[in-house]
């Protein structure tokens, strides 16, 4: 698969784990970069996050490192959220996308048979005690491959005050359909992004103090 530029409307990427402490061990030896907290969420997860630059510079992205809340009351065998009970290492289980209407881009998708699922609200508090406030959908069965919507609203985007940095070189995706899944995409607003054939995944190339590291 050939690697191709990033998609002008990309907000982030999920690399999901079983342990957020093992995930985030396993990024900082991967990449050279430690990724700052996020915060906890009411499905049992917490996060932590690492801004992405694009030809040096920062355009809106973020990598989010997510798996089992450690201070929460849930096991890891009952987080469901990106499949994570599943789980026995970290993989790339999804990206998202911010379209100008999500409402809108949803419709689109569920004409092509593409289920998005419902735009629903959700919410966290940053360490400093800032709440973020969000609409996304969850996915659908074409995941990894087409990315759930996301739409921040008034909320500061996550990017604005992380601090550690790696550059996202390039992001690829296949699926067994790759014209649908392309007619898919550019329904969510994604015109930039072709899609190869092959399993349903996304594979995104980083670059760091430790090199490059591909995860998918």
């Amino acid at each position: 698969m050939a690697a191709q530029a990033v998609p002008a409307t990309l907000d982030h990427l999920v690399v999901a784990g079983p342990s957020l402490a093992e995930l985030t061990d396993h990024v900082h030896r991967s990449t050279g970069v430690l990724a700052q907290a996020g915060g906890s969420h009411p499905g049992g997860t917490a996060n932590r996050l690492i801004a992405l630059t694009v030809d040096g510079a920062r355009r809106g992205h973020y990598l989010e490192l997510i798996g089992p809340d450690p201070d929460g009351s849930l096991a890891v065998g009952d987080v469901t959220t990106f499949g994570i009970r599943t789980l026995d290492h970290p993989r790339l289980a999804a990206w998202a996308v911010h379209p100008d209407d999500i409402a809108a881009a949803s419709e689109r998708a569920f004409a092509l048979g593409h289920a998005t699922g419902p735009v629903e609200a959700l919410s966290r508090h940053r360490p400093d005690g800032v709440l973020l406030e969000w609409l996304l959908t969850r996915g659908g069965a074409d995941a990894p491959t087409i990315p759930f919507l996301i739409d921040w609203g008034p909320t500061p985007h996550p990017s604005v005050d992380t601090e550690p940095e790696l550059e996202l070189a390039s992001i690829v995706v296949s699926h067994p359909e790759p014209l649908w899944a392309e007619s898919v995409l550019d329904a969510l607003g994604v015109h930039d992004v072709t899609v190869s054939p092959g399993p349903a995944a996304v594979r995104a190339e980083l670059v760091g103090p430790a090199g490059r590291v591909v995860v998918s």
